[in-house]
């Protein structure tokens, strides 16, 4: 499976963009890959289908080529306006932006609604304040948070809509 994801991230970084998210299911009969341009010039610069279709078809013929992979269909997708976030880099480029965050393992809540006998946090819906020294700094409920990057189960962007 490294070997797929590795080679399935070099073709779409080869090709201009960034490989966001990368799945199988079906026993590996699906491929699913998700992508955003590497050097967007506006937040309204993002991939489109004829992005979708480039990648598809290159990706298409370096799996069957290289890898000689057996898959049934191959999905290429925008990331979308919820995208996930994994690498750090993720995490300073979308400072400023509003994030859903789900830890693997709960922090001692300290703010300003905790009580004596409130549960470890797990969840945070606020707004991403970037990273400092390996951790991510999120503003929740007026208070700020700073969660390890290692301890990130899920996060992405939770965009509001006026």
């Amino acid at each position: 499976m490294q070997d797929l994801h590795s080679v399935v991230e070099k073709t779409v970084t080869q090709l201009g963009y960034e490989l966001v998210d990368f799945e199988t299911a079906n026993r590996g009969k699906l491929l699913r890959v998700f992508i955003d341009k590497l050097a967007p010039t506006d937040i309204k610069d993002s991939v489109n289908i004829d992005d979708c279709v480039l990648v598809s078809n290159q990706l298409g013929n370096v799996l069957t080529v290289e890898l000689d992979i057996d898959y049934d269909r191959l999905e290429v997708s925008s990331a979308g306006l919820d995208r996930v976030l994994r690498k750090e880099n993720d995490f300073i480029r979308f400072a400023g932006e509003r994030v859903q965050i789900k830890l693997r393992v709960g922090i001692k809540d300290d703010g300003p609604k905790a009580t004596p006998t409130t549960l470890p946090r797990k969840t945070f819906l606020g707004i991403l304040q970037g990273v400092e020294e390996g951790k991510i700094k999120i503003e929740c409920d007026g208070w700020n948070y700073s969660l390890s990057l290692d301890n990130i189960d899920k996060a992405r962007l939770s965009p509001v809509f006026d």
